[in-house]
């Protein structure tokens, strides 16, 4: 079977099936150490701007890991970094269950777990999904980026139950050893290089030498922007609801369960913006995914009860979820596809950022004014940021594709 027939085929389909339950796995990084904030929090006898750091360090290395491990895929294929990536992982959640201080968990969350273990099976795979499809390649996106929600679904309560029953320091080594046993022979399934990845020119647009009429590199920066503003927005109630309900006497296990609700419902999301990607394209499926997230944050500053929490995170999840994975269709949609692993690396990187300066801002926040009310009015502001940078990329765009 040709490059050509490989797209969109069967075996495309299988790929992306394996890519799913890789993401699923390895995005555990990114959500057990919300889950465990309050226990480390407790245990360290730290504030929660402190105990908000492991997070920020984890999203920072997850986004560094991301180019990192994006390039390698680029050269080398995806099953290797993943390979290697598996095991750090593996190690990570052992050292973290070990850890004697907060200094130590925050080094393995951050380098062992976010940058080099849980990295591989985020950017990488979704770069790798688009470069295996055509004319589905906006549902494929979407779906190999709602692996990571789904480990947000699945993974929050399966934590929180063997917290409760062995301890916060033995869960990590559970997790530890399933990531292991399970991730390796997923891995070894994407053995074959993906259709254009050395340049072949047949895996759909080759990309403009000047997108937008910006250079590469000018408009890669703005997207970077573009997505530090709206996942700072987005970090908000994704990372501070566990503690939010604690403080509002729900507890802890109500803020998980809002936890699985929001990022289960970000997994539709995320399968709708495909649908809408491939219908009106990545950017303005970005565009309409940031006025919703916007409009549903603002609600946050409203309500507080039990049951309109559960209502906002479920409706938090349906509109957001597209955000990150239009990041990676508008890369696609305008650079060649030998680049696509780093540049959705570098995009995806900076979207992370936002995730870990929102994570720690909204922290920070709450320690200086005994409340989320600020941290939430933050979002807003920093949603209204995204909005409008993607306003600016929406004009050019018009301009650009104007006929002479």
């Amino acid at each position: 079977m040709t490059g050509q027939q490989l797209l969109d085929s069967r075996t495309a389909w299988i790929r992306l099936s394996a890519i799913i339950a890789l993401s699923s796995l390895g995005g555990v990084g990114m959500w057990s150490v919300i889950v465990t904030l309050p226990y480390v929090q407790a245990e360290f006898g730290v504030s929660r701007g402190a105990a908000s750091l492991p997070y920020t360090l984890t999203m920072l290395g997850f986004g560094a890991g991301g180019i990192l491990m994006g390039r390698l895929a680029d050269r080398y294929g995806v099953m290797r970094p993943l390979l290697g990536a598996t095991l750090m992982l593996a190690l990570g959640y052992v050292a973290a269950g070990l850890a004697p201080s907060l200094a130590i968990y925050t080094l393995a969350q951050g380098v062992m777990i976010g940058m080099l273990g849980a990295s591989a099976a985020f950017a990488p795979l979704v770069a790798d999904a688009s470069l295996w499809f055509q004319r589905r390649r906006g549902i494929a996106v979407a779906l190999a980026a709602s692996g990571n929600y789904l480990a947000g679904a699945v993974w929050p309560p399966v934590l929180t139950w063997l917290i409760g029953f062995y301890g916060w320091r033995m869960a990590h080594l559970a997790v530890g050893a399933i990531c292991l046993v399970t991730m390796v022979p997923l891995a070894l399934m994407l053995r074959a290089r993906a259709p254009g990845s050395r340049g072949d020119g047949f895996a759909g647009h080759p990309g403009e030498a000047k997108p937008l009429g910006l250079s590469r590199n000018a408009l890669t920066a703005i997207l970077c922007c573009a997505g530090v503003a709206c996942c700072v927005a987005m970090a908000m109630p994704q990372v501070h609801i566990v503690a939010y309900c604690g403080d509002l006497g729900y507890g802890v296990a109500r803020g998980a369960e809002m936890l699985s609700v929001m990022l289960a419902c970000g997994i539709v999301s995320r399968i709708g913006s495909g649908f809408i990607a491939d219908l009106i394209g990545g950017l303005p499926t970005l565009m309409l995914g940031s006025v919703l997230q916007g409009a549903a944050l603002s609600l946050f500053l409203f309500f507080d009860g039990l049951t309109s929490l559960f209502a906002l995170s479920a409706l938090f999840g349906l509109v957001q979820g597209g955000i990150v994975p239009s990041y990676a269709v508008i890369v696609r949609e305008s650079f060649p596809a030998s680049e696509v692993g780093m540049r959705v690396g570098i995009v995806l990187m900076a979207t992370l950022g936002g995730m870990a300066l929102g994570g720690w801002l909204s922290g920070v926040i709450f320690d200086v004014t005994g409340s989320y009310a600020a941290a939430f009015l933050n979002g807003v502001i920093w949603n209204a940021v995204n909005m409008a940078i993607v306003t600016t990329l929406m004009l050019r765009r018009r301009v650009h594709l104007a006929p002479a």
